[in-house]
C-alpha cells in the first residue's frame, strides 16, 4: 500500500461497483490468491476509458481474464481486445471467463511468453495496458512502443512494488534487487524517451499513464 490505507477505504467506498458478474469473478479470483486490479484504479480505469475510447486494445498479462473483461464492459466503443498470457493454469480460467460473459468474439486470447508474442504480433493499438510480470516491463517496451498508435495511450500497473521503488537497492531484500533495478530502468526509460509524455500516479500500487506523440 504506497497510499494511507484509510484513504483508499474512503475513496473506493465511494465507487458504484461493477456489473455482477464482474464482481462476481473479481470475489472468486481473489479467493484463489490471483492478483486482479485494484478498486481504485478500476474507477481511473473506467474514466480513462470513457475519455480516450479506444478502439483496439492490447493487454499484456491476461491472468483469469477481469481486467480483459472490465475493459470490454467500460470501454464506450466496444473495443476489439487482444490479450496475452502465458501462465497455463490460468488460460482455461480466462476462456471461461469470457465465454460467460458472451465475449468471445470481442476478447482475443494469445498463449505464450509475452515478449516472443509482442515479436511477432502485428497492427497498431490506441490502448495498451501493461500488466504481465514486473521484471519484465523493460524488455517488453521496444515491441509495445511499437505496436502503439500515435497519440496512443500506454498504461503500465505496479510500478511502486509496494512503496520498495522508492527504496536503496541495498534496502530492498536480496531476492528483490533484480525487479527494483529493471522497474526503475523502465520508469526512467518512460519519463525520458523523446515519442512519450508519461506520468507516474499513486493508484493502486503505482501506475505509468503515457501518450505517444502523433
Amino acid at each position: 500500500m504506497i497510499v494511507d490505507e484509510r484513504f483508499c477505504t474512503y475513496i473506493n467506498s465511494l465507487g458504484a461497483g461493477n456489473t455482477p458478474l464482474l464482481e462476481e469473478i473479481e470475489t472468486e479470483a481473489r479467493e484463489r490468491h490471483v492478483p486482479v486490479i485494484r478498486r481504485e484504479l478500476q474507477d481511473f480505469l473506467k474514466v480513462l476509458l470513457a475519455l480516450h475510447q479506444p478502439e483496439h486494445i492490447l493487454e499484456v498479462g491476461t491472468a483469469v481474464g477481469f481486467s480483459a473483461l472490465f475493459m470490454a464492459e467500460y470501454d464506450p466503443v466496444k473495443a476489439q481486445i487482444t490479450t496475452i498470457e502465458n501462465y497455463e493454469k490460468r488460460i482455461p480460467v480466462a476462456r471461461a471467463n469470457f465465454s460467460r460473459a458472451g465475449r468471445d468474439g470481442q476478447i482475443t486470447l494469445l498463449e505464450g511468453d509475452a515478449a516472443e508474442v509482442l515479436r511477432e504480433l502485428d497492427g497498431s493499438f490506441d490502448f495498451i495496458f501493461m500488466d504481465a510480470a514486473k521484471g519484465q516491463y523493460l524488455r517488453f517496451l521496444d515491441d509495445v512502443l511499437r505496436l502503439l498508435a500515435p497519440g496512443g495511450v500506454l498504461l503500465s500497473d505496479n510500478v511502486m512494488q509496494d512503496g520498495d521503488i522508492l527504496e536503496s537497492k541495498f534496502a530492498v531484500a536480496r531476492r528483490n534487487r533484480t525487479i527494483h533495478k529493471r522497474m526503475r530502468a523502465y520508469l526512467y526509460e518512460l519519463t525520458h524517451h523523446p515519442l512519450l509524455t508519461t506520468t507516474v500516479l499513486a493508484v493502486g500500487d503505482g501506475i505509468t499513464l503515457s501518450v505517444r506523440g502523433q
